[in-house]
Order: structure tokens, then sequence, then C-alpha cells
């Protein structure tokens, strides 16, 4: 496969990279340090079309694609990792919407969703459940017109200022993961609480919380799919969010690569730039491939995608290696700028603390490498291309 990016997408490249650089670039840190959730930018984003790359038109998308998605959350997550997370949140639901909601439901609320007026969530993981996701306790009960939800999730990003939330709960247990159902909640309906979480160590301008339903009745026809198809719209749902998970691992670990070849370059020590020395060009030469090896498995990912090729393995593979390249950059980022690194001085300390996220995120790494090894040794192959 040819991976080079046409004018098209170059343009795209360049429209993200330019809002990053001239838009949240001049308060990013301030933004990070006084946990500030930038409204503002969401917005401005939703103007400039990011969260409608794999919207179809009709639906107020551009239709530009997975591998435009990439590209645009790469750019976004170079300059600002939370604002990232944006990108997710309004993905998920649009695209479970596209691919399983009802004409109604695709008017009522994908175009709200794409052009930011209604900023978004979805809702998997509780207490007990997060790996495994069929073991949430969450309930709706069908009762006349509308099903009446009881239950909490956790770790829930936007929780606390999302409009809309794609929600997952079981409408039959007995059935296990064939009992999941999914359902598009409004935020202001009563019985709906939200509560944010204690402090995290990284990305932190992007809202975590809990969510708590607590008899909270909504419309029947607000049900995505049909009663049991919860599971399979959820598992594809996060292979489309772990795609710009991935590729916004790429972006910190590009920030890292760049942040590193620059102090390497102006820092003198023994009488010498510390670039000059082996061990710095070891860990800069690591640095640079894995962000490139990464990058590609992403290209390739999203090529599947956008072809309509089932990608499951392809998708769990690079985001997967995508997160550990994170990890990698910034450690050694850290590392090549010693003291200055540890302290707030420089981003390299907030690359570090936001890189950890994307090993845990959208499956964590031992769920990716479950069904990268499954499939590898035949146990249960991937959906793949």
């Amino acid at each position: 496969m040819d991976f080079q990016l046409d004018e098209e997408l170059k343009a795209i490249q360049d429209a993200a990279r330019e809002f990053a650089e001239k838009e949240v670039a001049p308060t990013v840190d301030e933004d990070d340090r006084n946990h500030i959730f930038r409204k503002d930018l969401v917005k401005k984003m939703g103007e400039l079309g990011f969260f409608g790359a794999t919207v179809p038109e009709e639906y107020g998308g551009t239709n530009s694609g997975f591998v435009s998605l990439v590209v645009i959350t790469e750019e976004i997550a170079r300059i600002h990792s939370s604002l990232r997370v944006a990108l997710n949140m309004q993905l998920g639901p649009s695209r479970a919407l596209v691919e399983f909601g009802t004409e109604a439901q695709k008017k009522k609320w994908v175009p709200g969703i794409v052009n930011a007026d209604l900023i978004s969530c979805f809702a998997i993981t509780e207490p007990d459940a997060g790996s495994d996701v069929a073991a949430m306790r969450t309930r709706a009960e069908r009762k006349g017109d509308s099903y009446i939800i009881n239950g909490s999730k956790t770790w829930i990003s936007n929780a606390q200022v999302a409009d809309i939330a794609l929600v997952y709960a079981y409408t039959d247990p007995a059935k296990k993961h064939r009992g999941i159902s999914a359902f598009m909640v409004d935020m202001k309906t009563k019985g709906v609480t939200a509560k944010p979480i204690a402090e995290k160590l990284g990305t932190n301008a992007s809202p975590t919380g809990e969510l708590f339903f607590d008899n909270c009745a909504i419309p029947a026809e607000n049900l995505v799919g049909k009663e049991g198809d919860g599971f399979k719209i959820c598992m594809t749902e996060l292979n489309n969010t772990r795609l710009s998970c991935g590729a916004g691992g790429v972006g910190v670990a590009r920030a890292c690569r760049e942040a590193a070849v620059s102090y390497a370059n102006q820092r003198v020590q023994f009488g010498q730039k510390i670039g000059e020395f082996q061990m710095i060009q070891d860990m800069i030469a690591q640095m640079w491939v894995q962000e490139e090896a990464a990058r590609l498995l992403l290209y390739r990912a999203a090529t599947l995608k956008d072809k309509g090729v089932p990608n499951t393995l392809e998708t769990s593979m690079a985001k997967y290696y995508a997160g550990e390249t994170a990890a990698f950059a910034a450690d050694c980022a850290l590392k090549i700028y010693g003291a200055w690194g540890y302290s707030k001085e420089y981003p390299v300390e907030r690359y570090f603390r936001d890189s950890r996220s994307y090993q845990i995120v959208e499956g964590a790494a031992n769920i990716q490498k479950i069904i990268i090894a499954q499939d590898a040794l035949g146990y249960r192959k991937a959906n793949r291309g």
C-alpha cells in the first residue's frame, strides 16, 4: 500500500496543524495546569469539520475518511493530548448512530455532534466492568414507551460536560453479552447525575467523571439498533475509537521526539552538544523509527476502514503499538532533558503524564495483545483485512 498523503489530505493536515499551533498552543500549559475544558476550542473544531471526517455529508459530515481522522488527531494530540479526547467523544456516538441508528436518530443527533453544538460521550466502563465489558451491571427495563435505566458508570470522558451520551446497559442479563443494549440519553433527563473524578495523572484539561442513573426514563425510540445489539455496537465503536486513540499516541510521540531533537541540539555538556553523544543518538533513532512504524500501522488500519474491509486485527495492532510508542518516546524525552524534563519549565513532563493514558484507554494494551496473539495462534480469528 502507498501511504503518501494526497493533496486533499495534506490540506486537511495543514488546517489541523495551523489550528493546533495558533489556537491551542498559546494556552495549553495554563489549560492543563488549571484543568480547563475549552468548549470554545471544541466548537471551533466542529466548525472546521474535524468531527465529520467519518460522517456522510447528508448528516453534516465531510466524509473525508478514517485516514483523514488519523491525520487530524495526530496534529491535535501533538499540541495537546487532552483536546484529542474530544475527537473520540464525538466520533464514538456519531459513528455508532451512522452505522446502527434509525434515520430519525441520525437526523436528530449526528449533525449536532459533528458541528459540536452537542458535546457527546459514551458510557461503557463501570466500577467492576472495565476490560470485561460483559460484567456491567447497569440495567435498562422497558416500561411502556420508555426504558428505565438504573446503574452507574465510571471513568467516562466528558461525563460532566456532555449534552448527550451513548449508554450501554443490560436489557436481558440472562443472555450475558447478548443481552446488552445501547441507548442515546439526554444528559438533562431527570435521574442522570454526573460527578467529577478526583485528580488524574494526565489529560488534565479533559474532564473525566462518573455517571449515575436513578430511575432515568428515556423514550423507547432512543434505543440504538435492537435490544441485544449493544455488545456488537460497543465493539464496533471501540474498533473506531481505538484508531483515533492510536493517532493521539503518535501525536504525543512526535511531540516528544521533536522536543528531544531540539534540546539535544541546544544543550552543551563536556564541550559538545549532547546530541553528538551516541547514547542520545540511540534514543532519538529508536523514537523516530517507532513513531514512523506506529504511524504506518495506523494508516494501514485506516485505509482498510475507508475501503470497508474488516480490520479488527490491524486496528488492535496499531492502537497497541502507538500506545507503547508514546510511552517509550516520553521516557526517552524525559531522560534526554534530565532534570529540566522533570520540571514544569518544559512540556516534556506533560507529555510524560499524558502518554500513559494511551496504554489504558479504548482497550488496555493487554487486551490488544490478547486479540493479536489469539489471532496469531489460531484460537480466535479477529475480523481482519
